[in-house]
């Protein structure tokens, strides 16, 4: 059974526009929700997970802006309110995170402890 949540994190115009753009490449498979989360690792200690993955049991869903988004469950205390930017200048290009539960981030930008 698939649960509807408050969405937990937000996504910018830019973040949206080109996660809507990988979606369609060729080859995408639209099974695939966007996966948001965090895994151990990382300069801080946690490391940010953003990409295409399947769903499991453990998942809650949501939905941004026409994006079908996944979340392990246990990861909305690290990531209530944060916003996912995407950077496409010439110094920066990629995705950003503005966290407000984390107490300390790295120069990388990647990387969170709480």
């Amino acid at each position: 059974m698939e649960t509807s949540i408050t969405t937990p994190v937000t996504l910018t115009p830019g973040a949206v526009q080109e996660i809507k753009r990988l979606m369609t490449e060729p080859g995408f498979d639209s099974s695939n929700k966007l996966r948001i989360g965090v895994k151990g690792g990382g300069c801080s200690g946690m490391t940010y997970v953003l990409g295409f993955d399947q769903p499991t049991e453990k998942d809650e869903h949501f939905e941004m802006e026409g994006i079908a988004c996944i979340m392990d469950k246990t990861h909305g205390i690290y990531l209530m309110g944060m916003e996912v930017d995407w950077q496409d200048g010439l110094n920066s290009r990629g995705f950003t995170f503005n966290n407000p539960n984390a107490s300390n981030t790295c120069g990388c930008g990647t990387s969170f402890a709480v």
